[in-house]
């Protein structure tokens, strides 16, 4: 069932690909998108950057005041003795120039259950985030930024009248770097350690992730494709999954995005498939006032 899902989805995304391709040959010349988030030279710098679907930004690297962007998020996870089926729901937004905030509410359901091996169906936490963007510079093509994510975890929807609702945090600073690789390609490292702290047996557990990313983007447009691939070290534990995906704009500001999940080294962990929906409202530019 997995299977065939990522198959259609990508085969989708191609044709969807190809098609705004072609349409962005006829009337763009260069890399005119990234010329636009720079033409008014009353704003900040700021490099478009590709970003990555499956663990995305709090914000755009070099956000505006003013932006804001919606995500929803469907995914499925093939596992050994059951199907994981998540959901998120995010919001995001820029209160001043270079800093992002982010509220997320990841789901997780399980419809089939063998020998009771699944969890029960949650919220997983409240998210809370913020990313600072500390370095810009259109020269080098390159941004750097800082960030926390801030989780609380949540008690299973069968236990919300017998355990206290948050069961614990996640701290998770982090930092990013991203760099262009010429006209099309971007390059971005996402990396930080996530520090859970368990309430009820009073134990900390550390796991170091590792997000690594490479993606192709059509000039003059905010389709790319491309790979991500997120590792995470915990004790002496490694764990890696490369997840291959495509964006394509379907409207100016309305961007879906298809992620396939390939385990490395996850033992009960099979193919997995994401699909995220973007929508960008727009947002009036600002500008500084002239001494």
């Amino acid at each position: 069932m997995t299977i065939n899902i990522i198959r259609t989805s990508i085969f989708v995304l191609i044709c969807l690909t190809n098609s705004f391709a072609q349409k962005s040959e006829q009337n763009i010349e260069n890399n005119s998108l990234n010329n636009k988030e720079n033409k008014n030279q009353n704003e900040p710098e700021k490099v478009l950057h590709a970003e990555p679907l499956f663990i995305d930004l709090i914000r755009d690297l070099g956000a505006r005041k003013g932006e804001k962007e919606w995500n929803i998020g469907l995914g499925l996870t093939d596992n050994s003795d059951y199907d994981e089926y998540s959901a998120l729901i995010e919001y995001e937004w820029a209160p001043a120039d270079r800093l992002g905030l982010e509220v997320e509410l990841p789901f997780s359901f399980y419809p089939s259950n063998h020998n009771g091996a699944a969890p029960g169906n949650n919220l997983n936490s409240l998210k809370l985030a913020a990313q600072y963007s500390f370095y810009v510079s259109k020269k080098y093509g390159m941004s750097m930024a800082l960030g926390y994510i801030h989780e609380f975890e949540l008690a299973e929807f069968r236990f919300y009248d017998d355990q206290t609702l948050i069961q614990g945090n996640v701290y998770n600073p982090f930092f990013i770097t991203a760099k262009r690789l010429g006209n099309n390609f971007h390059s971005l490292l996402y990396t930080g350690p996530a520090i859970s702290h368990h309430f009820e047996s009073n134990t900390t557990d550390t796991s170091w992730q590792i997000n690594s990313n490479i993606h192709y983007m059509i000039s003059g447009t905010k389709n790319f494709i491309g790979i991500e691939v997120n590792k995470a070290i915990e004790k002496n534990n490694f764990d890696m999954v490369i997840r291959p995906q495509m964006r394509v704009a379907i409207a100016e500001n309305l961007l879906i995005g298809i992620v396939t999940g390939i385990p490395i080294s996850r033992e009960n962990e099979r193919l997995s498939s994401f699909l995220r929906l973007i929508y960008e409202p727009g947002h009036q530019k600002h500008t500084k006032s002239k001494k």
